[in-house]
């Protein structure tokens, strides 16, 4: 990028955020996620990071806030209220301890970890250890006094406790080295100065989701997440109406100097003056126990009651704070270690058209690399032409992706005002890009097709699919194989692979006498298979693991659903005419034919097992990791009793099973009132069944 391409994407980038900030903090909607406006925000703080001469006073990154309401009277911050930049990954993190080291390249530095909440920093003052004003951020200089909103909030507490000696004796003993002992014992035993102590007002999940009940009740839009239900909770102008919303309160700030040298005597000193802070926060002595700290905040979100987004790294040690400054709005010496976003924002720099198992041609987009659901991107699908048209995106626009958990990346939507001019658009090719085959549009799909069955590409995508996971699960076998075994002759199709030995694979490059065995080992092992799965793998066209399954359960053999007629078919749940066509189709094909033929000879398939299905109409999600089974087995015991296994938590739901790390769909369940199971639950329940 040169610097005049920087200075342009700067100043779109800068009018892009502004334009969602006012949408978020004035107006209180949104057009984007939250996701997406930190990405913005990244990149466009990174930008200035590498062009300062570009950081002007009215840049989003100088700025906290909006501005105060005219509602509430204003309150001046005597210390502002400094924004934190955002960091998403290891390296970032990495990088941030890099810079403040050679600030101060003779210090050493140790850290406090703090949960990051997702709520609405406040100011609380207090005059002779009474509550005296409480204020907003607003635009970090000046906030909105909501005093009386504050008061309603049993968390705060509105006179602060001085401790007894006792207190004050066990916690020098244990705290001494990081205060100012002359200091601290003449304040804490009186609290006459002014104190101030800064905080987060967050509402919890249940009260949550039981204010968005009411809301619905009434008629009016629920809250789209807990910050903005916290802050149009603050900013009532009725503190009866803030009262009822049931605000919770965590202290995370001593601004006053009572003696403390450590940001961890802080946090231990406002515990002794009666105020809450959280009790997950912790000490880190270096980077790796500040990873060690996200790991396990990423482990254990999901049951927490209330709502966070990562963690905030601050240096602990005041004086090194102190020392290396502000830049900007920004403290050098703090830092937000966010949890990977599900959505992020990137670049489209060009269109690939692949070749799929069924001869579709899919555009997939090529992207700046961006870091999200944490992982590196560089690629997403655009499905087809009429979902390039719905989005309206061209090469070279900036877009939002999004990448829900294993759940392949996705472009969501375009922001047209980035643009340049410079902007093409995507445009499908006439011929396949792999054997030149002239393409097809089937009357009534969307897709393009690639009608040369023997192409390369779809044998490769078809085989690959034959060997994967959910079909004949054959370790070992990844794409760079069968695309070398496709290109040596060594196989013309999945079924070859049951007639090779470990001595036609050992001459190929990189293939040992153990790694050849192996090979051949897990492709034996894979002999042995279920009429679902084999259905599955076969890779008919709409055919999809659970409607394979469907189809194994109903006909009961490979040899009736062979001989199976459309009226036969559109029996089957969920089987539609497009669908008992393209399976039709499949088994009458002559190649086809031939290749289940050759497949069979080697391939024992076992028929279902009779099970009672007592889960009929039941839908089950699975998330996070189960110890005694895997996640495939989990699926096939409730797809044998009837059930279904779907991907996504709606109302529609049934049951959730939750096994350790079970992240957001976990926190949709709970706020859609969806049962959820533990590993043990689901087991006991499995067991009645059965």
């Amino acid at each position: 990028m040169t610097k005049e391409e920087a200075k342009k994407r700067i100043e779109k980038l800068k009018a892009e955020v502004e334009h969602h900030r006012y949408l978020y903090h004035v107006l209180d909607r949104s057009e984007i996620s939250d996701a997406a406006l930190d990405s913005l925000k990244h990149e466009l703080y990174k930008l200035e990071q590498e062009y300062p001469e570009f950081i002007t006073s009215d840049s989003p990154t100088q700025r906290v806030g909006g501005e105060a309401l005219k509602e509430f009277r204003k309150v001046f911050h005597e210390k502002p209220m400094l924004s934190i930049e955002d960091v998403f990954e290891p390296k970032e993190l990495e990088a941030w301890e890099e810079r403040i080291k050679k600030l101060l390249p003779h210090e050493k530095f140790d850290y406090y970890a703090e949960v990051k909440m997702d709520g609405l920093a406040v100011a609380l003052v207090y005059e002779n250890g009474i509550f005296n004003v409480g204020s907003t951020r607003g635009d970090g200089k000046i906030g909105e006094d909501v005093t009386q909103n504050l008061k309603t909030i049993e968390a705060i507490p509105l006179r602060l406790n001085k401790p007894p000696e006792k207190e004050i004796e066990n916690f020098l003993k244990k705290y001494g080295e990081a205060v100012d002992r002359k200091i601290f014992l003449s304040k804490i035993k009186n609290l006459f100065e002014k104190i101030e102590i800064r905080g987060e007002c967050f509402m919890d999940k249940n009260v949550f989701e039981k204010l968005n009940r009411e809301q619905k009740k009434k008629g009016e839009p629920p809250f789209a997440n807990p910050r903005n239900a916290a802050a149009g909770s603050i900013r009532q102008l009725n503190s009866k109406i803030t009262a009822s919303r049931k605000l919770d309160f965590f202290g995370y700030a001593l601004i006053t100097d009572l003696g403390q040298k450590t940001h961890e005597a802080a946090h231990e000193i406002l515990k002794l003056l009666g105020v809450k802070v959280n009790p997950e926060n912790r000490y880190a002595k270096n980077l790796a126990e500040v990873e060690e700290f996200h790991k396990y905040l990423e482990k254990i979100r999901g049951k927490l009651n209330y709502w966070m987004d990562g963690e905030i790294v601050v240096v602990n040690r005041n004086d090194i704070f102190d020392k290396l400054g502000v830049v900007g709005k920004t403290p050098r010496g703090m830092i937000a270690y966010k949890f990977p976003p599900e959505q992020a924002t990137t670049k489209v720099l060009e269109v690939v058209w692949q070749v799929g198992r069924t001869g579709a041609i899919t555009p997939v987009a090529v992207m700046d690399p961006v870091f999200v659901a944490g992982t590196t991107v560089t690629h997403s699908t655009l499905h087809n032409l009429d979902e390039i048209e719905r989005l309206g995106v061209k090469i070279g626009d900036t877009v939002i992706i999004e990448k829900a958990g294993d759940v392949i990346p996705k472009v969501v939507q375009v922001l047209p005002n980035l643009r340049t001019g410079k902007e093409k658009k995507i445009t499908p090719p006439e011929f396949c890009p792999m054997c030149e085959t002239k393409l097809v549009r089937r009357p009534g799909e969307v897709a393009i097709y690639c009608p040369n069955q023997k192409c390369f590409a779809q044998t490769l995508r078809q085989t690959s699919h034959f060997v994967s996971k959910r079909a004949f699960n054959i370790d070992g076998l990844g794409h760079k194989i069968l695309e070398r075994f496709l290109e040596e002759g060594l196989i013309r199709d999945a079924a070859d692979l049951y007639e090779l030995e470990a001595g036609d694979v050992l001459p190929l490059e990189r293939f040992a006498e153990k790694s050849a065995a192996n090979l051949i080992e897990a492709i034996i092992k894979s002999k042995k298979i279920s009429l679902g799965r084999l259905i599955y793998a076969l890779g008919i066209r709409h055919v999809g693991e659970e409607t394979a399954v469907d189809l194994a359960n109903y006909f009961g053999s490979l040899e009736k659903l062979q001989n199976a007629t459309l009226p036969d078919l559109e029996k089957v749940p969920n089987v539609g005419g497009v669908m008992a066509k393209s399976i039709i189709e499949w088994f009458h094909d002559k190649s086809n034919k031939n290749f289940l033929e050759r497949l069979l000879k080697n391939v024992l398939v076992t028929k279902p097992v009779a099970t009672k299905k007592i889960w009929q109409g039941l839908k089950f999600v699975l998330t996070g990791t189960l110890e005694n089974l895997t996640r495939d087995a989990a699926k096939e015991k409730i797809q044998m009793l009837g059930g279904d296994v779907t991907s996504s938590v709606s109302k529609e739901t049934n049951f959730v099973v939750t096994g350790s790390d079970p992240g957001s769909k976990y926190d949709k369940a709970k706020r859609l009132g969806v049962k959820t199971l533990d590993e043990k639950e689901f087991l006991e329940m499995l067991k009645k069944a059965e």
